[in-house]
């Protein structure tokens, strides 16, 4: 794509968090830090935490991105620098929250004056400057941009993506078509036999708001005991006379080369670090912001099948045990609050399958695909399409609002069922949602879109399951994040630029339009 390759602008306020997050165990059990007290604070100590019901925990921005759906192409490439830019203000904002906590408590007016009054004037900036680029280009921009720059504060129990307070629904209509994952609400249903009764219970012990090892996540409420939540997966669609139920599958390994990066080609090209989260990939080798499609068209791949150079890429998951990785004083790592011990796919499934309905056209060469929503924590679960389960309970319960904990000789699996249905024309679109679509649960594209073949993901893990106890979560693992998401499940997400030859994705669709099992 490589549509803007300047670099991102210095944070405005990004630093020194680490610090303020320090993190103690004891026999083995995490322990969360005294994340609401300053180290300037008496008393102030890593076992105990300030109770902070009511204190703000998080910020929640309107998503200008995802609510700006016609922008001139044109413009496409500066614009999606400043809505980088904006994400840059809300991490740098959270940070600036995450640190000020003894001021917080001396002055009920600190957050507003100080932190979210500064944001939206900063945000005004950014936003006047996306409406520039629209209109200098010939295009209009909208005028209820203006009303987005208003940030707000939210208190841990009152984040709109929290395990219990959803009622642990999934939102998305994504298909399961033969991936495992389900389609519809309900994906949480009866959750709540295993789990806290608030995101504001305590987690390790001695939380009272965010907690996790950083300070910002996960907490108690977001796990459960998978065996105790009822069966929620509905059955899928039955294929039908004129429909296509074959499959092609393509082995692209586990990220064994250890490619990763913080960057997102897809919404901040030319941005470093516009993900603000590490990202695991198979496949293409060259994905990094600077990539376009001549770059990635060149490329070398993991596939086993050198048709396929398409990228396959999601944000990796961490055990919060005390252990600090690699990237631990890197943007997008610990500096952002990622922290913990990065666990790789023992497992990374890829398939293409068909749909019920209809036959499947090919997709476009450079189509791409996000799935899920990193924001939930803030945007709600409309978007979210996160599948979290256990091996052998894959096809009876899949979570959307909560890490699942495993049995005894289980394990953890994500599971991502690409939107299926292509609008015939755009490889992409302003807000990279527009120009996909899901199926709905007969198999029906609607509004002319056309049936692709689907892309399903299933990625395996082989770490040890967290326990929860007396609201206290040991061995506590959750997905890499913004930090403001706060480490919730539902914001997990995957993404897909399609690079496959004009041969392979021509076998591709034969094979699913023939019924047939191919790779």
């Amino acid at each position: 794509m490589g549509r803007n390759i300047r670099k991102r602008r210095s944070p405005l306020a990004v630093r020194a968090i680490a610090a303020s997050a320090a993190l103690a165990i004891g026999g083995g059990g995490l322990v969360w830090a005294n994340f609401y007290a300053s180290a300037h604070e008496k008393n102030s100590s890593t076992n105990t935490t300030k109770a902070a019901g009511a204190q703000v925990a998080t910020i929640t921005c309107p998503d200008v991105g995802q609510k700006l759906t016609n922008v001139p192409k044109q413009a496409r490439g500066e614009v999606d620098g400043e809505l980088a830019t904006l994400d840059q203000q809300i991490t740098a904002a959270y940070q600036r929250l995450a640190t000020t906590r003894d001021a917080q408590t001396r002055d009920a007016s600190f957050v507003q004056n100080s932190i979210l009054n500064p944001l939206k004037n900063n945000r005004s900036v950014i936003i006047d400057r996306i409406k520039l680029e629209i209109n200098r280009v010939g295009g209009k921009a909208p005028g209820w941009l203006d009303g987005l720059s208003t940030c707000t504060g939210a208190p841990a129990d009152q984040t709109n993506a929290g395990g219990q307070n959803n009622g642990g629904a999934a939102a998305s209509p994504s298909a399961s078509a033969g991936a495992g994952a389900n389609a519809g609400a309900g994906a949480n249903a009866g959750a709540g036999a295993g789990a806290s009764a608030s995101a504001s219970a305590p987690a390790g012990g001695a939380q009272a708001g965010n907690g996790g090892q950083a300070g910002n996540g996960p907490v108690a409420a977001d796990f459960v005991d998978i065996t105790k939540v009822q069966p929620n997966v509905a059955r899928k669609a039955r294929t039908q006379n004129g429909g296509s139920s074959g499959t092609f599958s393509s082995s692209c390994g586990v990220n064994a080369n250890k490619k990763f990066n913080t960057d997102n080609v897809i919404v901040a090209p030319g941005v470093t670090n516009g993900a603000h989260h590490l990202h695991d990939y198979v496949g293409n080798q060259s994905n990094d912001a600077f990539a376009n499609n001549d770059t990635f068209a060149a490329a070398q791949t993991s596939c086993a099948n050198q048709g396929d150079k398409s990228s396959y890429y999601w944000p990796v998951v961490r055990i919060q045990n005390g252990t600090q990785d690699f990237d631990q004083n890197n943007d997008g790592g610990g500096k952002e609050l990622n922290v913990g011990q990065i666990q790789q796919v023992k497992q990374a499934q890829i398939k293409f399958v068909g749909n019920a309905k209809s036959k499947v056209v090919a997709m476009p060469k450079f189509l791409r695909i996000i799935t899920g929503d990193a924001k939930t924590t803030t945007n709600g679960l409309a978007n979210a399409n996160a599948h979290w389960s256990c091996t052998g309970f894959e096809n009876k319960v899949q979570l959307t609002a909560q890490y699942p904990i495993c049995p005894r000789g289980s394990t953890v699996v994500r599971t991502f069922a690409f939107q299926s249905c292509w609008d015939g024309v755009n490889a992409d679109s302003a807000n990279h949602r527009t120009h996909v679509a899901f199926a709905d649960a007969q198999g029906n594209c609607a509004n002319g879109f056309k049936a692709i073949p689907q892309l399903t993901m299933r990625l395996v893990y082989g770490f040890r399951a967290p326990t929860l106890t007396n609201g206290q979560i040991k061995n506590a693992y959750a997905v890499d994040g913004f930090p403001e998401q706060l480490h919730k499940p539902s914001t997990d997400h995957d993404d897909f630029i399609n690079v496959f030859d004009d041969k392979l994705m021509n076998k591709m669709v034969t094979c699913i339009n023939n019924g047939q099992r191919c790779k």
